[in-house]
């Protein structure tokens, strides 16, 4: 038994009027059966969350904030042509630490292996915590 999707027509000519048929009203009504393959080509749909205006500033702000740590990594930590490995910091890691003391002790433990200068780190240091704040 094959399994299909049925949908209505009328019969009718587009742009037709329904006095113009003849005989019943009903006698040229059918119904189609699309095979099961026809009905996986629609076209798919997908649920995309609405945010107000205050969350969709908030989430902004976090992702300029990511996309500047990003940033700063790549150059911290400059890799070699043909090398895909990137040094990894997790935001959310370091807002959940309690102060500002534990957080740069946490940058620096995090940041221990970089071959950049100390300056250089404790610049990059200093501005994500500042630009952590307003998160």
């Amino acid at each position: 038994m094959e399994v299909g999707v049925a949908s209505y027509t009328s019969g009718r000519p587009v742009g037709g009027s329904p006095d113009r048929g003849r005989g019943s009203p009903r006698a040229n009504l059918h119904v189609e059966f699309a095979q099961l393959g026809e009905v996986k080509e629609r076209k798919e749909k997908y649920l995309t969350a609405k945010y107000g205006a205050h969350q969709m500033s908030l989430i902004r702000k976090r992702l300029g904030v990511e996309m500047w740590m990003f940033d700063q990594l790549q150059s911290l930590y400059p890799t070699p042509e043909g090398k895909n490995e990137e040094k990894e910091l997790d935001l959310d890691e370091l807002l959940d630490v309690d102060d500002d003391v534990k957080r740069r002790k946490f940058l620096w433990d995090t940041l221990s292996d970089c071959k950049q200068s100390k300056d250089k780190v404790e610049k990059f240091i200093d501005e994500l915590l500042e630009r952590a704040t307003t998160l």
